[in-house]
């Protein structure tokens, strides 16, 4: 059996912490390096449920995208939500890794992952990572379609394709124009808006869309007539989560180690229920 240590070489090979933005958490957050590691999960969030579910299952290692403590702490008190995790992974040795912006960057990596959930051809990255001499690393990719799509069919893809939440795809455009390029960014997605402006692409879906970057960016039709797509946050990335359990089932098959990864497939998603308007319309006014 491997190391922790040994599993967290491998996964930092895949992610390198020194790739993640300046703000970020990523990492080891709690594990000892010299325990052996049988089984792994990899989640999105690191929040009680998923914490739970890692105990159930005898798992030694915890990886998720999302830090658990993102902007530093003064206590890990088990009265206090995060420091319940602390002490709920501590005591049943199970380790917590995080792979967060350096995973959303990554070749590949989270907006990849997205992509191939929704049978998209990927191009190039949307945000090239200057430091890449091969410029497939960076944030977001641009993607083609094998054959056109209308943008009320591409969100039914994405509703259909990605895991089910209450939101499900929320749409901003006309609903019957024709997509054929299409970005992609894993979770907020937003600031990346002058950047799917000069792909000239058909489309963009990402998630955690406001109001007023949104509507701006509808209303100038003449630089950008095109459609937003808005996916709850959590649905957009836990596709990463499948590819990286099968990057590290590869090399727990190169190295010989007898690994059992798994995926969660608990939704973490904090939206619980939807209640949809009694009438709605579409862009041309007309009641639905």
């Amino acid at each position: 059996m491997p190391r922790l240590s040994e599993v967290i070489a491998a996964l930092e090979n895949l992610w390198p912490a020194e790739r993640a933005e300046s703000w970020d958490a990523v990492g080891t957050v709690v594990g000892d390096p010299g325990q052996e590691v049988t089984r792994v999960l990899f989640a999105v969030d690191p929040v009680r449920e998923t914490v739970d579910e890692a105990v159930t299952l005898g798992a030694d290692l915890l990886v998720t995208h999302h830090p658990l403590y993102l902007r530093g702490t003064t206590t890990v008190a088990a009265s206090t939500f995060k420091g319940r995790v602390v002490h709920t992974l501590i005591k049943n040795d199970i380790a917590l890794h995080v792979a967060h912006t350096n995973a959303d960057t990554a070749d590949p990596g989270v907006s990849d992952a997205l992509a191939g959930a929704l049978d998209l051809r990927v191009v190039r990255p949307l945000v090239p990572d200057p430091t890449d001499p091969d410029g497939r690393r960076g944030l977001g990719r641009v993607c083609e379609l094998d054959h056109p799509l209308t943008v009320r069919d591409l969100a039914a893809r994405a509703a259909e394709r990605l895991p089910a939440t209450v939101q499900g795809i929320r749409v901003a455009g006309d609903p019957d124009a024709l997509v054929r390029t299409v970005a992609v960014s894993g979770g907020s997605g937003d600031s990346l808006f002058d950047h799917v402006r000069a792909a000239s692409v058909d489309a963009f879906l990402t998630a955690d869309l406001r109001h007023h970057p949104a509507s701006e960016f509808v209303a100038d039709r003449a630089h950008s007539p095109l459609a937003l797509l808005d996916a709850a946050h959590w649905a957009t990335e836990w596709p990463w989560c499948e590819l990286a359990a099968a990057q590290l089932d590869e090399i727990s098959d190169r190295h010989g180690w007898d690994l059992r990864v798994h995926v969660s497939k608990t939704v973490t998603d904090p939206w619980t229920a939807h209640a949809a308007s009694p009438a709605t319309t579409d862009t041309s006014g007309a009641p639905n």
